[in-house]
């Protein structure tokens, strides 16, 4: 046997008192020897390019990586995200790390399969695992979700839009669809008044932060310490009197854990969704202002109000993706799939998938292929799926009105945009856009919800 021949041996079957290789933490969580991760060595490839057998920098004809992240994808994604669909479904995304999932049945199939992938929590994008413990699906917790969402949806929206209902003009992104979902977290938790403003200041950072940005990182870091801070009396206050509130149901929890803490409250708040309303509102009126057509439609026959919010979801979804992770190598779409690799399902694009939807481009309230099925033949149980909508969970495996617990998030955020769309339609009569407006969507970074951030509208007094 040749020298060269006796090295590559030695390196493949390494003594059995060779010291054990130094091991990191990857990108993706998963553990793996240092010497792995090391590019330009000359020797062998990568660890996921082992899977793969291709080597890094390698692109495809139709898109590159870059793409992605570009400021024309935060503008307008859905022509880059046409391209992965009709020609790469399951695209390597070396930049990123990560694979780009965009055909509707693939990215739910992922979405729903848990023996194979799993979702990490933001206190994990955090690095900050063991940061309080996520109670949203303790029933108590659901129970004063529910009846205060709906005690405060419409009290809320009208204190909002009563505000500037004599103006005659207004930001309606900037003063309500921004404005709302937080006002109403805020009556959830029953805080007092006068703390509003500081607590939808550290809220908003909190969830701005854990992603990828160090900076925001660092602000989000330190407002989940604040809000566990301005938390903690208030959690031992309603020990003693409790109240129907979302805060009193965790200090009232019996954990085997432990008593609740400040941190278990920020934790929950952390995880729940709250851009798929603000999104959607917005999104919905940037959609009807700008279709006029499909405003008088509504206008004219207001049961269609819900349908005009699902269509929202559907056409220009305003959280663009979910990531999973593979718990273990897989096969999946013709690829061998590591395990920690990285899965971006692509709602944008799924919503989109000519597949499943006639005309997928055009907004059309009330359309007749709304109704699509979900991960393995199933329909949602609680209420006509608009696509995917991934900030709201999956799909419910209760009745659509359960006897014995509360609605669904889905269902909760769908009744809870139909009030509040209804009452703008009430209080702000001959709504429309200001003159010269021109609105867009638009993600203020890569990541951030796809939504109107400026939608100036004029109305009658």
């Amino acid at each position: 046997m040749s020298t060269q021949s006796q090295n590559q041996t030695l390196e493949q079957h390494p003594r059995p008192d060779a010291p054990a290789p130094e091991m990191v933490t990857g990108r993706n969580g998963v553990a793996v020897a240092k010497k792995a991760l090391t590019v330009g060595s000359g020797k062998g490839y990568r660890t996921y390019e082992i899977h793969q057998r291709e080597r890094v920098g390698e692109s495809t004809e139709k898109i590159k990586p870059i793409q992605l992240i570009s400021n024309d994808f935060a503008r307008n994604p859905y022509p880059f995200l046409e391209i992965l669909r009709e020609n790469y479904p399951c695209y390597r995304d070396w930049l990123g790390n990560a694979y780009w999932i965009t055909r509707y049945d693939d990215a739910t199939s992922i979405f729903a399969d848990e023996a194979n992938f799993q979702t990490r929590s933001k206190r994990w994008f955090y690095g900050l695992d063991n940061f309080g413990r996520d109670l949203r699906e303790e029933l108590p917790v659901l129970v004063a979700h529910e009846s205060r969402t709906d005690a405060f949806a419409g009290p809320v929206a009208e204190e909002i839009i009563g505000g500037f209902a004599k103006d005659g003009e207004v930001n309606l992104a900037v003063e309500f669809a921004a404005r709302y979902p937080l006002e109403l977290w805020a009556r959830i938790l029953d805080l007092p008044e006068g703390d509003f403003p500081q607590f939808v200041e550290r809220f908003w950072r909190m969830q701005r932060g854990y992603d990828w940005e160090p900076n925001a990182e660092k602000d989000g870091i330190a407002a989940m310490h604040e809000l566990a801070d301005y938390f903690r009396p208030l959690l031992e206050q309603r020990r003693t009197a409790p109240g129907e509130d979302m805060i009193s149901a965790i200090a009232g929890l019996e954990l085997e854990g432990g008593p609740t803490t400040a941190e278990d409250v920020v934790a929950t708040l952390l995880e729940w969704d709250h851009e798929t309303l603000h999104g959607a509102l917005s999104n919905m009126w940037f959609l009807l202002l700008t279709h006029p057509d499909q405003l008088h439609y509504v206008r004219d026959e207001r049961m269609m109000v819900k349908f005009a919010y699902l269509e929202t979801l559907r056409h220009s979804a305003p959280v663009l993706a979910a990531k999973r992770f593979a718990r273990h190598e897989v096969e999946r779409f013709g690829r061998l799939l590591p395990e920690g690799a990285m899965m971006i399902c692509s709602a944008a694009a799924g919503n989109r998938d000519p597949r499943q939807y006639q005309d997928p481009d055009t907004f059309i309230v009330g359309r007749k292929d709304l109704c699509q099925r979900e991960p393995r033949g199933l329909y949602r149980a609680d209420g006509l799926p608009a696509g995917i909508a991934f900030g709201l969970g999956k799909p419910s495996k209760h009745p659509a009105l359960p006897e014995d617990r509360p609605r669904s998030l889905y269902a909760i955020t769908r009744d809870t945009a139909t009030t509040a769309n209804n009452i703008v339609l009430d209080m702000l009569a001959n709504l429309r856009l200001q003159s010269g407006a021109e609105p867009h969507l638009q993600s203020l970074r890569i990541g951030d919800m796809h939504t109107c951030w400026d939608l100036p509208v004029v109305f009658d007094t």
